[in-house]
């Protein structure tokens, strides 16, 4: 298999949509908003009780009929464990419209996206064995004018648990943003997004086609869970990878090319201030497959000269969906584990860098790289040296981090650490949320590095409801330099 660097979804970033996904706007990963601290994909669901479709002639069921199951006479392989529920392998000469309706949306629908998605063979079209969908460049009122294809299967192939496996090969190109994802059969059974909940099983970025993200998104104020794969010695565009997302009662699992790279299993939804809503909800319901390529929107941003067109499109070998014999509902939502602070009340693990680790594992203190970012991080002397070799295009193309930090609501913190640079330059600081929609506990704080160390510290209260995973971020991406920083003696610590 080929080389994969695993990121946790603490690795992700917060956008306030998710791809391609979304109709009404909140965030997904990547900022983080704005900062998408990390990668993102944030993500708004679409309002699908307004969407449109070329082929309105929708069962009157959530079931999947055996005539469905067989439209494509092709075979798919067994899988232990599960049943074959449904499959097209796009053997025909055009779209199975047993299984998929054309969705037709105006640009600017959600995220700010810039294209129309149409029922044109020319934007979704059957070629050698593939669903291809094509974004195409054109102009209208001599403006650049982008149309591209969407397919869904609201109401021809929904299903509740199961698991979806999608061969896939990606474009790459800035301001391209192909996206595999779920959504409810029925959007309002728990509320519009984000309550509904939404189910990403891949995003990928035309202009950093190297990394793929798979994210959950939940509950009113936006909250989303999301893993991240970056693939090392070649990208997604390259070559087709299997996409795969296994959908229990009580777990999500994601999968690339078979490798096992996200879990969540702690979901919830509701309304801000409300009651939660019974644990699994609201993956307890018939969710439909949806695949389209995005033009533009509030995380990839729009293309540029660069941007080929003629290489603009999102191909699909096959979908498959599988089912096992029966699956134990009587799930209950596994209790929050808090980090317990060290001896010496600090909730920072390795913040005297005494310890070289992993800076790649999920474990302690972490290294990302985003959007462009290139550089290198080292533990040596205890403190940790960070190189900037390209600063990225956002805050968090560079960045160390270091998740799972209790904070309760109520409680004050502060926030203490020492830092020097080769060159004076600017870094940002804050302790985000990357499961509760990347909400700021301490905010984004730009402070300037010096030449000599100097200590720094920040007191915050935490004001919303309690989190066992607070993240605090060093990022040094986007700020105008490449200078080597220099930090050490980190602590996060309760006050008052």
């Amino acid at each position: 298999m080929r080389s994969f660097r695993f990121l946790s979804a603490a690795a992700a970033i917060a956008v306030i949509c998710s791809a391609a996904s979304c109709g009404s706007i909140s965030s997904s990963s990547s900022n983080q908003d704005d900062n998408t601290s990390q990668a993102g994909t944030t993500s708004a669901a679409e309002d699908t009780s307004a969407s449109v479709t070329e082929d309105t002639s929708a069962s009157e069921t959530a079931e999947v009929t055996s005539e469905a199951a067989t439209a494509d006479d092709t075979p798919a392989p067994d899988i232990a464990g599960y049943d074959l529920l449904w499959h097209d392998e796009f053997s025909g000469s055009e779209l199975d419209e047993s299984l998929w309706s054309r969705e037709l949306r105006q640009p600017g629908w959600t995220n700010e996206e810039l294209q129309e998605y149409t029922n044109s063979t020319d934007n979704v079209f059957v070629r050698d064995g593939k669903l291809v969908l094509k974004a195409i460049k054109s102009e209208k009122n001599g403006k650049d004018y982008y149309t591209s294809g969407k397919v869904n299967g609201q109401h021809k192939t929904d299903f509740t648990y199961g698991k979806v496996v999608v061969s896939a090969k990606v474009p790459e190109g800035q301001g391209l943003w192909p996206a595999i994802w779920m959504m409810p059969e029925d959007e309002m059974h728990y509320g519009q997004w984000p309550k509904c909940g939404e189910i990403d099983i891949m995003e990928v970025l035309g202009s950093a086609v190297d990394t793929a993200y798979g994210t959950l998104h939940y509950v009113e104020p936006h909250g989303e869970q999301q893993g991240t794969v970056v693939l090392t010695d070649t990208d997604f565009s390259k070559d087709f990878h299997e996409y795969s997302v296994e959908w229990e009662p009580g777990e999500f699992r994601w999968y690339i090319d078979g490798e096992l790279y996200h879990t969540v299993n702690d979901w919830f939804t509701g309304e801000a201030g409300g009651t939660e809503k019974p644990y699994p909800a609201p993956f307890d319901q018939p969710f439909f497959v949806q695949l389209n390529l995005a033009v533009g929107g509030t995380w990839p941003g729009n293309p540029d000269e660069t941007t080929d067109f003629s290489k603009a499109e999102f191909e699909i070998d096959y979908v498959r969906v599988y089912q096992k014999p029966e699956y134990d509902t009587n799930v209950k939502k596994p209790e929050k584990v808090y980090r317990e602070a060290l001896p010496d009340g600090n909730f920072i693990y390795n913040g005297d860098f005494s310890e070289a680790e992993d800076l790649t594992d999920d474990i302690n203190w972490k290294f990302l790289l985003f959007e462009g970012g290139e550089g290198a991080a080292e533990i040596k002397d205890n403190m940790i040296v960070i190189s900037t070799e390209n600063e990225g295009t956002v805050d968090y193309s560079v960045q160390l981090v270091q998740p799972e930090l209790p904070m309760i609501k109520g409680k004050k913190y502060r926030v203490t650490f020492d830092a020097y640079a080769d060159e004076e330059r600017d870094i940002v600081v804050c302790v985000s949320a990357p499961t509760a929609g990347w909400i700021r506990y301490l905010q984004d704080t730009t402070l300037t590095v010096p030449t000599e160390k100097k200590t720094f510290t920040y007191e915050f209260e935490m004001k919303d409801k309690d989190d066992p995973n607070g993240r605090l971020e060093f990022n040094l991406g986007h700020r105008g330099s490449s200078a080597t920083v220099y930090i050490s003696d980190v602590r996060v610590e309760e006050i008052g």
